[in-house]
């Protein structure tokens, strides 16, 4: 039996579903081009969203997997994140097939964005589901007759039924830069990441899969092209600060994305990157 894409809407917003034979099924909306949910068995939530996200047409949303682009956090003078995750993106893409779905969504520069950020360009993020796997895959092309040089993200919000037991393991030997230490240099030095009070690191350069275990699951976490991987999570202050996130959801999330936010990607005319956030649960 194959798989099958659904035009859904979801919170208020025009969605796909993607689903399989098997019961794997991810939501994918196209305010933001951003995964919403992500089930590798029904009921097994592995994507966190936030129960008091706003939803107006102008607000990022709190949770999934928001695309940052083409400004990581504060690093310039665009909004934070940029302006991919607030905008409308188009689907280009739908295809299924045994125990398959994907979905692609595009978006392309438009008065708007050229009134922030200058710069013909196109992206296109595509969501692959597939048995117990999710893979995530942003392309940029620079479209226009000049180099252009951005920061990209895939700002993931996994759900974990209580941080404080995960072990975030295989970024042992890399250095992270410490945005809660006004962004010191440091050497992870331990063989796994506990979370037992606020993070915000950006790993530089990491060439290693990841394993976030949990009591009772684990879930691999591998990157292609992103060199860098970035881990938050607020604690109790911080989430007490987020409008949008209910007190005490700190608990039900860690923020484990594929980044270059480092270093600026560059490319030439014509020129394209891709950046791909594998998930899979073990």
């Amino acid at each position: 039996m194959p798989g099958n894409i659904q035009t859904i809407e979801l919170r208020g917003l025009p969605a796909l579903r993607l689903s399989t034979a098997s019961g794997a099924n991810a939501a994918l909306s196209l305010y933001g081009g951003q995964v919403l949910s992500w089930q590798p068995r029904p009921g097994d939530e592995r994507i966190y969203l936030s129960e008091a996200v706003q939803v107006d047409g102008r607000s990022a949303l709190r949770g999934g997997v928001p695309v940052c682009f083409p400004q990581f956090g504060e690093q310039g003078a665009l909004p934070r994140h940029g302006f991919a995750r607030t905008a409308m993106w188009s689907v280009i893409e739908q295809r299924t097939g045994d125990d398959f779905a994907l979905a692609t969504l595009q978006l392309v520069d438009s008065p708007e964005t050229r009134s922030l950020w200058p710069h013909p360009f196109t992206l296109e993020l595509t969501v692959a589901l597939e048995g117990e796997r999710l893979d995530l895959e942003l392309e940029v092309i620079n479209s226009g007759h000049a180099p252009i040089a951005f920061n990209a993200a895939l700002h993931t919000y996994l759900r974990v039924a209580e941080v404080e037991e995960c072990r975030l393991e295989g970024l042992y030997g890399f250095n992270y830069q410490d945005a809660l230490k006004g962004g010191e240099v440091r050497r992870e030095s331990g063989d796994a990441l506990i979370i037992d009070d606020a993070v915000d690191r950006i790993y530089h350069d990491v060439t290693r899969p990841l394993l976030l275990r949990e009591s009772a699951r684990a879930l691999g976490i591998n990157h292609d092209g992103f060199p860098d991987v970035v881990v938050w999570n607020p604690w109790e202050d911080g989430n007490a600060r987020i409008a949008d996130m209910k007190a005490g959801d700190f608990r039900r999330m860690l923020c484990v994305e594929g980044a270059a936010a480092h270093r600026r990607i560059e490319l030439g005319a014509g020129e394209s990157w891709f950046g791909r956030q594998t998930l899979v649960t073990l």
